[in-house]
């Protein structure tokens, strides 16, 4: 699918499952067709040079419905989780939604923890900080970078899982060098079943079915993804790499990746 088609998705599950009492929790997996660059919902002003990388075809922008700053998405895999009835409180929302990944990956050999950094206003690139929205090996590398959608007290957390970044293309987008690629002991082609497993036996209470998406839902993705797709001819939608970017980061009491 699309990036526009992938939030939408996730959006179209969060409002199925807010209003399906028979749904307690649902969890996808997905990775994005083509060289995409997610930015968060608050993200209004973008660098010159992401635009001019889009206008040029060499990546696609789009917009997601959380907070948080700019993630790549390249050569990592990208996870939904969505809740109908998670904690009120969002620090422990946060902390209760991601025990599945702690689990997976320590059972893989890599402990992870939450990071501990505050959230930056100013910062544009969401591996840039680890805030306690993510979750950071022992070297202190951020390896997953998480934000929230809230919708009347249902909860989507969807996260990007750092695997392999492109060198080249991240420097020419955030200009700085990419994260270290994931230890050669995750295995990338079980490393989804690993985590529904690791989710699985979080919630143990849960009834966990396969399901895929009807005609009418692909129907209703296509026709909301255009909400999530990034207009770059827009007036007054880049800025000066120099300039601060307006945060997501609501930094208190919601952290974000």
């Amino acid at each position: 699918m699309s990036g526009p088609n992938q939030m939408a998705t996730d959006m179209m599950l969060l409002e199925k499952v807010k209003l399906n009492s028979d749904i307690s929790i649902a969890l996808r997996f997905y990775q994005w067709k083509g060289l995409c660059l997610s930015v968060g919902k608050n993200q209004k002003k973008l660098p010159s040079n992401w635009i001019d990388l889009a206008k040029r075809k060499e990546i696609k922008i789009i917009r997601r419905p959380s907070g948080g700053n700019a993630v790549l998405h390249s050569g990592g895999l990208t996870y939904a989780l969505i809740w109908r009835s998670p904690p009120r409180r969002k620090r422990e929302a946060y902390y209760l939604a991601s025990q599945w990944l702690i689990k997976g990956f320590a059972d893989l050999g890599l402990p992870l923890i939450f990071g501990n950094q505050s959230a930056n206003p100013s910062e544009k690139n969401c591996f840039s900080t680890s805030t306690l929205a993510d979750l950071i090996d022992p070297l202190g590398n951020k390896r997953i970078g998480s934000a929230q959608v809230w919708q009347k007290g249902s909860l989507l957390q969807h996260g990007e899982i750092l695997l392999d970044p492109p060198a080249k293309l991240w420097m020419e987008i955030f200009k700085t060098k990419a994260p270290k690629p994931a230890s050669i002991s995750i295995p990338k082609i079980s490393l989804v079943e690993t985590l529904y497993k690791a989710c699985r036996s979080c919630w143990p209470e849960v009834s966990w079915q396969d399901k895929k998406l009807t005609k009418k839902e692909y129907e209703k993705i296509t026709i909301n993804s255009m909400k999530y797709a990034l207009n770059i001819n827009q007036p007054d939608l880049s800025i000066n790499p120099a300039e601060s970017i307006a945060s997501t980061a609501s930094g208190r009491a919601n952290p974000s990746g």
